[in-house]
């Protein structure tokens, strides 16, 4: 079918009523990158999940679009005890959606569950002697050790988030999702108008009280909610989101696919730009609960056979000014990058060796299950490419495609593929995850605690901690290459490359923030 004819179609599909344009211009219309299936921020490390807990919670601080940590929800700290105890105030005037006032007890509560699942926040919290609420607006940290990076480690871009919500959701177990999504943030959800696999819906928190200092910029800042209502969409391709979009039926499209760029980019009514500056890197991360993927071989042998320009040129084209290759752990171009151990990443890839590792690894034939999901473009067509290289260098591979929320729920699963888990899976993570070792989530080696794939690496962990504690950049930077190092030789997940995503949207919304989608300071014109 000709790509006019199949757009004709998907507009006339948006015409259903269901999707059809909310009248006013207090409403925005978004098509996000996959459908918002779990609302939890803290349960999942889906990036769908993050931007939606963004819009109804807020947190203590917030980092900007550089990365730099402000405070947002606290106005101001002191810092004692040459650095081993923190003293947060909250600001005046804060309270959650069912009309509560946000306490300090709310916040504690809040990040001792964050904590128990977060990467960063167990290091913080291993660290931290004593949390504890001093007065309805004052929380205070007593630390074992100096933690310069508190305020990064609340307010930082990666999942899990650190979002406060009241104490009597935060006393939720942390393996199970909240019922409720009451938050402080700038909008609150609408639960009532929820439609799983096709829509969720916001409206504006009139109770809010942004920052009244600063600038809006990433996290940080005043947030100020300029429409009544933002409906998210979950539409079921890309065509139709293309039509969606050039009609004028939907406002936004997060993350059009490659293949619509040139065609986007030329509607005299839409706009298309990067807005993450540091770009999507791809991720094909090996289950360490299982048998053969918890063979340290196996995973270099993986490594070895897959060609990250190939991954790259089917996730975004050929077109090299939108992606790298020869990526490591860390984001080329910053302080902790370097070469170290990239010399496991040929182009083209030397697949005979590749085989040879393989068969030195004790492999016997056995398949391997490889989930991957359908309605996330990008990261089926890594999938793909991943699946035809572990082939060609004679492994047995089951790709079973299912959609983006069930792959998140199986990503968890620690139990046998026969009973619902995986071997392989594959994903994409922000760029800015890959600065250092606190936020870079794949690159832990904590065993049962880590992500899913539960990387047990204790030489990574080691690593990691030092680096917390190294005195200066010169000296983290020196600990980063010896991460790297040993994660080419361990493989905790394979590095596919890195590549900038577009986004598009009608000329008439105006100051979209950058970093990812957020709804404050977004106005139209």
């Amino acid at each position: 079918m000709k790509r006019r004819q199949f757009l004709a179609g998907a507009a006339a599909l948006l015409a259903a009523p269901g999707v059809a344009r909310a009248q006013g211009a207090s409403v925005l219309k978004f098509a996000p990158q996959a459908d918002l299936a779990i609302l939890d921020p803290i349960t999942s490390v889906g990036y769908v999940t993050r931007n939606h807990a963004l819009m109804v919670f807020d947190t203590l601080y917030g980092a900007d679009a550089n990365n730099r940590a402000h405070p947002q929800m606290v106005a101001g700290h002191l810092v004692e005890r040459d650095g081993l105890q923190w003293t947060l105030t909250l600001r005046d005037g804060l309270r959650f959606h069912d009309g509560s006032p946000v306490l300090a007890r709310d916040a504690v509560a809040s990040l001792q569950r964050w904590a128990k699942r977060d990467n960063v926040g167990q290091v913080l919290f291993a660290a931290t002697d004593e949390l504890t609420a001093v007065s309805d607006q004052v929380l205070r940290f007593r630390l074992k050790r100096p933690f310069p990076f508190l305020p990064d480690a609340l307010g930082k871009y990666g999942t899990n988030t650190a979002v406060i919500m009241p104490e009597r959701l935060a006393a939720t177990d942390p393996s199970v999702q909240v019922t409720e999504m009451v938050g402080s943030g700038p909008y609150r959800f609408v639960a009532n108008e929820r439609v799983p696999g096709d829509r969720a819906v916001y409206e504006r928190f009139t109770g809010y009280v942004p920052r009244p200092d600063g600038v809006t910029s990433g996290l940080s800042g005043p947030k100020h909610a300029h429409f009544d209502r933002v409906e998210w969409l979950t539409l079921p391709d890309v065509a139709t989101a293309a039509a969606a979009l050039q009609t004028g039926q939907i406002d936004w499209w997060e993350q059009p696919s490659p293949d619509y760029w040139g065609l986007l980019a030329r509607h005299r009514a839409i706009k298309v730009e990067v807005i993450d500056p540091f770009g999507s890197a791809g991720v094909i991360r090996f289950n360490f609960l299982q048998s053969p993927t918890n063979h340290p071989l196996l995973r270099r042998a993986a490594l070895a056979g897959i060609s990250q320009a190939e991954v790259m040129t089917a996730v975004v084209g050929e077109d090299r000014t939108n992606w790298k290759d020869h990526v490591g752990y860390f984001l080329p171009g910053t302080p902790m990058a370097s070469q170290a151990g990239l010399e496991a990443l040929k182009e083209p890839p030397d697949r005979d060796a590749a085989r040879r590792m393989l068969k030195a690894s004790g492999y016997d034939g056995e398949t391997l299950v490889f989930i991957v999901p359908a309605d996330v473009a990008s990261i089926k067509a890594q999938g793909e490419v991943v699946t035809d290289a572990l082939k060609q260098i004679g492994m047995k591979i089951d790709m079973q495609v299912m959609d983006w929320g069930t792959l998140l729920a199986r990503a968890n699963n620690r139990q046998s593929p026969d009973k619902g888990g995986w071997h392989i899976v594959g994903t994409f993570t922000a760029g800015v995850g890959l600065l250092n070792p606190s936020s870079n989530n794949f690159l832990r080696g904590s065993g049962q605690s880590a992500i899913f794939g539960w990387s047990d690496i204790p030489r990574l962990e080691e690593l990691r901690n030092a680096w917390f504690q190294a005195p200066d950049e010169a000296a983290q930077a020196a600990i980063c290459r010896e991460i790297q190092t040993v994660a080419f030789e361990t493989v905790p997940y394979a590095p596919t490359g890195l590549y900038t995503q577009q986004t598009a949207y009608r000329r008439t919304l105006t100051d979209v923030q950058k970093g990812m989608p957020l709804f404050y300071g977004v106005r139209r014109a």
